[in-house]
């Protein structure tokens, strides 16, 4: 039987997808030809899912931990002695030392309404620490919302092909928003052209028309040099700008300091490229920027995309459905979220039989510096949950995390659907569900529409839902709060039901199950900021002007190491696929450009340290000029068993934080090489 599902990972494209099931069993999975944007196929990664859904590893029953925090040794367990242990270990934690020891780390392993958010709202009933989720977004959200205010809303992706000219920006589509791609075909057949600016060359860069590989964290001046020529040359739209943006003369001020050469400098391109940018952008109808996240993983992450998103406000480029930018549709999505992640409990949690009470003192969980949480804080936290996530690999200065994990005295919950890093390191492991096995709602950062998921196979195993997991411990723990028992069904409807905006409006949730995917009941046209921005003057802000903050190195670690997604996995949710890992090379590598080599002495194919002020890690050594002498590129967040040392790449990254949002500095992260003289021997991969 075909089903018609959204995918729920941490992706622009959320797509529709076809999943044929038979005998209770996924056997293909296909993109549904009659969504607008899905348009019939699925990526590389979801392409596979049934190999996901079914892994021989998968987690099926609740574990006790019996071996060394670690080493993944469990037993199996029912599920009434792993709630009665967890809830009489919280009911002890929460008496003894109060909510401030007690944390989660959760992300996006699912973005649904139901089994990604409504779980913190058990955490703020108990007075649990907060979680600062900076792990990937804060940096641009921060940079976006100073520029265009709150509630994140961009060009409609599907008014992309009557853009005139295209810069696609510090993002890699072709491997992370492969569905805007039709968009961007369709425009290049109406004549446009499309340029990428990134560091290094990726799909999208062999793609593009132009492909302009600017040195990492240099956005900001060049988007600078491109606003002076825009002004100088009278490419720039004074009636727009005079009705709706404050600032300019100031920004302009800042502008003025950075022509093309000085630029050119500064970013590694040539002067005249830069100039050719700017023009082309200026007098297309309309110009189109397409930014991505992994601009803001440098230190100025946050001002440089600030700097490239005010390009369209400069040319009134907003005025028209196909032009202005593009970094997230999440603004679109309005819906009445407060109760159902317990944001009415913050300030006071409610009170159950004496076990707790509101604490004045609770703190917030930075996951950026999620090792410093679990290693340095005093009075420590002593109990966490964690879900969607997988912080063993993800986060920076891993193996400080891991040492943080490896704590006695912390008792640690992990709900998951793969023996996951963080999985090994659980005193309980309780087996999730996937999205097929659960209903929930679903919104989106790269699209406008609205989705809703029926559950198609039974959970695998005694699998069950977070939602499920927490409203059990909720009972033991005597709380009556109806918001804590809901269904994912009643969670919809009351998302829904409350909710004003006119993008909402008619939007109900017996239409969206009927229809299983809705398109918000966006203006046409539409043109978000047509008329200024949701600042509190309406006006689009170009103060305080974008400061440029480029990262150095020193003699010590001379190069900047970047760790972009890879084709095959982002992240590690598609990790035991050994399949995708081969699609990759079957282990990470680092890519070093021919100068860098010739001047180390290094041979493709031989290993090396990688070290950095925290950690090092063991690469294979890739010669190639698609990276830029003085840059290091790692791609893929891979598994910690894929790499020959067994160290996922997190552990060179150190605790450093952009200019704005509190966001880990990924993908500019200051290393030395030495080579790698000992015999070798590759760890044996898992199958799968």
């Amino acid at each position: 039987m075909q089903h018609r599902v959204t995918c729920p990972l941490d992706c622009p494209d959320r797509c529709r997808l076809l999943v044929t099931v038979e005998e209770g069993r996924v056997v293909r999975v296909a993109g549904d030809p009659d969504h607008p944007t899905t348009r019939g196929f699925a990526c590389a990664k979801t392409n596979r899912w049934a190999e996901r859904q079914h892994h021989p590893d998968r987690p099926l029953y609740p574990m006790r931990r019996v071996g060394p925090k670690g080493a993944g040794r469990f037993e199996r367990a029912s599920w009434s002695e792993a709630l009665n242990a967890i809830a009489g270990r919280l009911k002890r934690v929460l008496r003894e030392h109060g909510g401030q020891a007690v944390a989660r780390y959760h992300y996006a392993g699912t973005t649904g309404l139901s089994e990604g958010r409504r779980p913190v709202a058990f955490f703020r009933a108990i007075g649990a620490c907060e979680l600062d989720e900076t792990i990937c977004a804060s940096a641009g959200g921060e940079a976006w919302e100073l520029a265009y205010g709150p509630h994140k809303t961009g060009t409609d992706p599907e008014n992309v092909g009557g853009a005139g000219f295209i810069v696609l920006w510090g993002t890699n589509p072709l491997s992370t928003n492969v569905h805007l791609v039709p968009f961007l075909k369709e425009a290049r057949r109406n004549g446009a052209e499309i340029w990428h600016v990134d560091p290094y060359e990726n799909r999208t860069a062999r793609f593009a028309d132009r492909h302009l590989k600017l040195r990492p964290g240099t956005d900001a001046a060049l988007a600078y040099a491109v606003a002076r020529v825009l002004f100088e040359e009278g490419l720039v739209d004074w009636d727009y700008l005079n009705a709706h943006a404050e600032g300019v003369e100031a920004f302009r001020a800042a502008a003025a300091a950075w022509t093309p050469e000085r630029a050119a400098e500064a970013t590694g391109l040539a002067a005249a490229e830069i100039v050719e940018l700017a023009r082309r952008f200026g007098r297309a109808r309309p110009g189109f920027v397409r930014v991505g996240y992994g601009m803001t993983r440098q230190p100025g992450g946050a001002d440089a995309l600030r700097a490239v998103v005010l390009l369209p406000a400069l040319t009134g480029a907003w005025k028209h459905p196909a032009g202005g930018a593009l970094l997230s549709t999440s603004g679109g999505f309005r819906l009445a979220t407060v109760r159902l992640e317990g944001g009415h409990w913050i300030e006071s949690p409610p009170v159950a039989n004496g076990y707790f009470r509101p604490d004045p003192g609770v703190r917030t969980v930075n996951q950026s510096e999620f090792a410093s949480a679990l290693t340095r804080w005093d009075p420590p936290i002593r109990m966490l949950f964690v879900f969607n996530a997988n912080p063993a690999v993800s986060t920076p200065d891993s193996a400080r995390v891991r040492a943080g994990l490896e704590r006695e005295d912390l008792f640690t919950v992990v709900l998951e659907n793969a023996l996951s890093e963080t999985a090994r390191y659980a005193d309980w492991l309780l087996p999730a569900t996937t999205f097929l096995e659960h209903p929930d709602l679903y919104t989106s950062y790269g699209t406008y529409w609205l989705h809703w998921n029926e559950a198609i196979l039974k959970p695998a195993g005694e699998a069950r839902p977070n939602t499920w997991v927490f409203s059990e411990l909720a009972r033991r723990l005597g709380l009556e709060a109806p918001e804590l028992y809901w269904s994912a069904e009643e969670a919809a409807r009351v998302a829904l039901d409350g909710a004003s905006h006119p993008y909402l409006a008619n939007v109900t949730f017996d239409k969206l199950r009927a229809a299983g995917s809705l398109k918000l009941n966006l203006p046409r046209p539409f043109t978000p900021h047509a008329e200024g921005a949701n600042t509190p003057s309406g006006r689009v802000r170009f103060t305080p002007p974008p400061a440029v903050v480029v990262p150095q190195t020193t003699k010590a670690y001379p190069y900047l190491l970047m760790t972009p997604p890879a084709h095959h996995f982002l992240g590690t949710i598609y990790a035991p696929l050994v399949s995708l890992r081969r699609a990759e090379g079957g282990e990470p590598e680092v890519w070093i450009h021919p100068d860098d080599a010739a001047r180390e002495g290094l041979a493709s194919g031989e290993y090396v340290w990688l070290e950095s002020e925290v950690g090092r890690v063991r690469r294979r050594l890739r010669i190639t000029d698609r990276t830029q002498p003085g840059v290091l590129v790692m791609e893929g967040t891979w598994p910690a068993d894929a790499a020959p040392d067994g160290e996922p790449a997190n552990t060179l990254t150190p605790e450093h934080l952009t200019d704005r949002g509190r966001q880990a500095v990924f993908h500019a992260v200051a290393v030395r090489l030495r080579r790698f003289t000992e015999p070798f021997q590759h760890r044996e991969q898992p199958s799968g």
